[in-house]
């Protein structure tokens, strides 16, 4: 299967995102952890419909006229990791969830390490909300895209 990629600009600066034709399988800050490095064979493709889409959606998101996304997604993981993040997917625009109630959601309440992994490994920042999700005493805890990040995201949210 073929992969495209795209860099665009964004409030949290540079972003990557790579995908197939319909769907997309990662979103990146270039500045993050656990970007990927970009395959040999992968195409840069800007005006990929499925690129044109999230790129739309995100912009309604940091204007705050959009709360959910509509835009197809496959992330790659384990078993573990994608049902972690349906339920990242499940938390509401402008609420929060700890790590532990994350965990009893997808069945699992002891894991809730594993959900913290997880949610560190999320291919899809901001689509996949993985920034909201905070420490069971309200803190603000690990973010791939940096904490700075996670506050600003939850800010735009009206959480902070």
């Amino acid at each position: 299967m073929k992969k495209y990629f795209t860099h665009f600009e964004s409030p949290l600066g540079t972003m990557l995102a790579i995908g197939t034709e319909t769907a997309i399988t990662d979103l990146h800050m270039v500045s993050g952890k656990y970007v990927p490095k970009l395959g040999d064979d992968w195409i840069d493709s800007p005006t990929l419909p499925v690129f044109l889409q999230l790129r739309t959606e995100l912009d309604e998101y940091f204007e705050r006229k959009r709360k959910t996304f509509d835009v197809a997604l496959a992330p790659e993981g384990t078993a573990f990791q994608r049902a972690a993040w349906v339920a990242l997917t499940k938390i509401p625009f402008g609420q929060t969830r700890s790590y532990g109630e994350q965990a009893a959601s997808i069945g699992s309440p002891k894991a809730v390490r594993a959900i913290g992994a997880a949610n560190g490994k999320n291919p899809i920042a901001i689509v996949v909300p993985c920034h909201r999700v905070i420490g069971a005493n309200g803190t603000l805890t690990g973010y791939a895209g940096g904490l700075d990040k996670k506050e600003f995201l939850l800010k735009l949210e009206g959480i902070l």
